[in-house]
């Protein structure tokens, strides 16, 4: 149950990035350049948290494996390319459509963890993908 509610948590703080976001790209403001900031704000404040709590007390580079390094940085990648896309859409579209779009991601997850980690691919699986997908058709449709 604790991961449910750090997911809750995740979900209401990705609300506020396109609540802040949008709020934050006037039409003078580049998005890359908006994006990037963001990055190193995040990256700071992530150190920061990561020094209080003592994460690097134990920490060397060869905590990861090779393997581990390159799916980490894979996802730094990926996590990157997504926020200079959403901030473009968000600077360009309705923070509540390019937001709905945005959580179709779900739909993917589900079929790329059935096909890359082996995780079932039931019905209620599939339900909930054509629901979000019905869902982001209804909030984006004018």
């Amino acid at each position: 149950m604790n991961w449910v509610l750090f997911a809750l948590g995740a979900a209401v703080f990705a609300s506020f990035v396109a609540i802040f976001g949008k709020l934050g790209l006037s039409k003078d403001i580049d998005t890359t350049l908006a994006t990037t900031v963001r990055a190193v704000i995040m990256a700071v404040f992530l150190l920061a948290v990561s020094a209080i709590f003592g994460k690097f007390d134990n920490f060397s580079l060869s905590t990861f494996t090779g393997k581990e390094w390159m799916y980490i940085a894979l996802a730094g990648i990926a996590g990157a390319i997504s926020w200079l896309l959403f901030f473009y859409a968000l600077k360009h579209g309705d923070a509540t459509a390019v937001s709905a779009i945005d959580r179709t991601s779900i739909i993917f997850v589900i079929v790329f963890a059935a096909l890359f980690l082996g995780e079932s691919l039931g019905w209620r699986a599939l339900l909930g993908a054509v629901l979000v997908a019905g869902g982001t058709f209804l909030i984006t449709m004018k």
